[in-house]
C-alpha cells in the first residue's frame, strides 16, 4: 500500500506540474507576463527540466533588465536542449544587449544551422551583424528573414533601420511602413519614420501617431517611444509648443524607468581627472597606427567630424565603440605590465581592423583624455562642443538606447555639459598640443576655413572632399544618422529659443555661472 501511494502522489505532482506548465505558457501567450513569469519561477525552482522554461523565463528577466540571470537561465535551457534552434537565439539577443556582440553572433548562427528556416533567427542574426559593422550581410540576413515570413513586422522594422543608417531613406521608409501596415501596434516604427524626411504622402500614420487610439494597452517604454515620435513630427511642423508637451512627457516616463546616471559620470571625470599627470611622458613613433579620439558631449557635432576625416581613405572609423575604456581597465588589472598603446591597438585588431588611421568617436573618452594624450603614442584628440542650450535641447530629444539616462533631466544635462567643459579645460592646459578644438557653430558658419584648419593640424594634404561628408557613404549607427546625410547648414543653430520656456530648469543651472549668461539669454 505505501509504494502504492507514493507512485499515486508522484502522478499527482506531475500532473500539478503539467498543468502549471501549461497555465505558464497560457499566461505568457495572454501577455500576463507576471503570472507566467511567477509560474516558470515556480516550475525552476520545483525542477521541472524543460529547455522551454528556462528559455521563456530567461526572456522575461531579460525585459525586467536582469540581463546576467536571464544569461544563465538560457545557458541552462541549451544544456538541456542542444537542438533548441529558439534557446540558441534567445540567449544570442541577450548577448547582444551586454554588448558582447561576437558571442552573440556564434548562437545565431548556432540557431540557423540547426533550423535553416527559422526566420527570427536570420533576423536577430542580421540585428548582432549590424552592431558588428557587417552591414551588407546584415541586410542580406534581414532580406532572407521576409523572404521565409513575408509577416515578420520586426525584420521589416529592422531591414528599415539599416538602411536609414547608410542613408537610403525612400527604401527605408517603404519597409517601415510596410511594418505598420501590417502591425499598427508596431510603436518603434513609428519612432523610426518619425526620423525621417516627410512629404505629403505621409499623413496617414502621423493621424494614428496623434491619435489616443495609439496609446491604448501601451507599456510606458512603448509610450516613451510614441511621444518622442510625435515630438519629432510636431517640430518638423513648427509646433513647438506641442512638441515640448510631448517630449517633457517623454522624458519624464523615461526618467521614470532609467534614472539619471549623473553621479557616476561626474564622479568617474573626478577620478579620472586626478589620475592625469600634468606631461605628456610619450613621444610618437611612426611605425605604430594614428589613433584619432573625437570626445565631446554627445549631440555636439561629432558624428559630423567623424564623417569628414573618414573621407580620408586611409581613415577606418571605429563608430561610438567603448574599447579604450576596455583597454584601460585591462592594464590597471594587469598592473600596466603591457602599454596601454599595445592594449588598444589589440582591441582595434580584435574587429578586424587594420589601419594606418582609426577614429574613435565614443563620446565618454572624454573622461580619458589626460591618459590618452599621456600614454597612447600618436594620439590626436578633437574635442567638439557648441553652444549648450543647442546641445541640451538636443539631447533632450535625443530618446537615446542606453548609457545617456541623464539626458532626460534637462538639470542634469546642464550639469553634466559644465563638468565635461571643466575637465576638458584642464585637460587642454596640460595637453594643449594634443587637442584640437572644433565649435560646431563655426563649423557649420564657416565651413571651408574650419575643415581646412582641422586637416591641417592632422598633417594631411587638403582634398575639396572634405567639404562634402554628407557624400560619405559609411553607416551611421548614432542619434546623427539622419541629419549627417544633408550638406553642412546652420539651421540648428539657436533652435533652442523655439524651446525656451522648457528650457528654463538648464538655463537656471548654467546661469550660475557667469561664463554662461551670455549664452543663455
Amino acid at each position: 500500500m505505501t509504494g502504492f501511494g507514493k507512485g499515486f502522489e508522484k502522478k499527482k505532482q506531475n500532473k500539478n506540474q503539467e498543468k502549471i506548465i501549461h497555465q505558464a505558457f497560457l499566461y505568457h501567450s495572454q501577455g500576463n507576463i507576471k503570472e507566467a513569469f511567477k509560474n516558470y519561477k515556480y516550475c525552476i525552482e520545483s525542477g521541472v527540466n524543460d529547455d522551454r522554461i528556462f528559455s521563456n523565463c530567461g526572456l522575461i528577466l531579460k525585459t525586467l533588465g536582469d540581463l546576467k540571470q536571464a544569461e544563465k537561465l538560457l545557458r541552462k535551457a541549451v544544456e538541456i536542449n542542444p537542438n533548441s534552434h529558439t534557446a540558441y537565439t534567445n540567449l544570442g539577443t541577450i548577448l547582444k544587449d551586454l554588448k558582447r556582440f561576437s558571442e552573440a553572433e556564434i548562437y545565431h548562427r548556432k540557431a540557423i544551422e540547426i533550423n535553416p528556416n527559422f526566420s527570427l533567427g536570420y533576423t536577430n542574426l542580421g540585428n548582432t551583424l549590424r552592431e558588428l559593422k557587417k552591414f551588407q550581410e546584415a541586410e542580406k540576413l534581414l532580406r532572407k528573414a521576409i523572404k521565409l515570413d513575408p509577416k515578420s513586422t520586426i525584420a521589416y522594422a529592422n531591414l528599415g533601420d539599416i538602411l536609414k543608417s547608410k542613408g537610403r531613406f525612400e527604401e527605408a521608409k517603404i519597409l517601415l511602413l510596410k511594418t505598420i501596415e501590417l502591425n499598427p501596434k508596431f510603436v518603434k516604427a513609428f519612432y523610426s519614420l518619425s526620423k525621417l524626411p516627410f512629404n505629403s504622402d505621409d499623413i496617414s500614420w502621423q493621424k494614428y501617431l496623434l491619435s489616443e487610439e495609439i496609446l491604448i494597452k501601451k507599456s510606458e517604454k512603448e509610450q516613451i517611444d510614441i511621444f518622442f515620435a510625435r515630438s519629432n513630427v510636431l517640430h518638423k511642423e513648427k509646433k513647438y509648443e506641442e512638441s515640448a508637451k510631448n517630449l517633457q512627457i517623454a522624458n519624464r516616463l523615461k526618467l521614470k524607468i532609467y534614472p539619471s546616471n549623473i553621479n557616476k559620470i561626474i564622479n568617474k571625470s573626478n577620478l579620472l581627472l586626478n589620475k592625469s599627470n600634468p606631461e605628456k611622458n610619450i613621444n610618437n613613433n611612426k611605425k605604430l597606427p594614428t589613433s584619432i579620439f573625437i570626445v565631446g558631449m554627445p549631440r555636439s557635432g561629432t558624428t559630423l567630424v567623424e564623417s569628414i576625416i573618414s573621407l580620408n581613405e586611409e581613415v577606418q572609423d571605429l563608430g561610438e565603440i567603448n574599447i579604450f575604456e576596455k583597454a584601460y581597465h585591462e592594464s590597471i588589472k594587469n598592473h600596466q605590465k603591457f602599454s596601454l598603446t599595445d592594449l588598444y591597438i589589440q582591441k582595434i585588431k580584435k574587429l578586424g581592423i587594420d589601419s594606418r588611421i582609426t577614429s574613435n568617436k565614443w563620446l565618454y573618452n572624454y573622461l580619458y583624455v589626460g591618459i590618452i594624450a599621456n600614454q597612447i603614442t600618436n594620439s590626436r584628440i578633437i574635442h567638439c562642443f557648441r553652444n549648450p542650450l543647442d546641445n541640451i535641447l538636443s539631447l533632450t530629444r535625443a530618446n537615446f538606447s542606453t548609457g545617456n539616462s541623464y539626458s532626460s533631466s534637462l538639470v542634469d544635462c546642464a550639469k553634466i555639459y559644465m563638468n565635461q567643459e571643466k575637465v576638458m579645460n584642464i585637460y587642454k592646459n596640460r595637453f594643449g598640443s594634443s587637442i584640437y578644438e572644433i565649435n560646431y557653430d563655426i563649423l557649420v558658419t564657416k565651413t571651408e576655413t574650419t575643415i581646412k584648419s582641422l586637416i591641417k593640424w592632422l598633417g594631411w594634404e587638403w582634398d575639396e572632399i572634405y567639404l562634402c561628408p554628407h557624400t560619405n557613404n559609411r553607416a551611421v549607427l548614432t542619434a546623427s544618422d539622419v541629419q549627417v546625410r544633408s550638406p553642412i547648414n546652420p539651421q540648428s543653430i539657436g533652435g533652442w529659443k523655439n524651446y525656451k520656456d522648457m528650457l528654463k530648469p538648464a538655463i537656471l543651472t548654467l546661469s550660475q555661472e557667469d561664463k554662461y549668461k551670455d549664452m543663455v539669454t
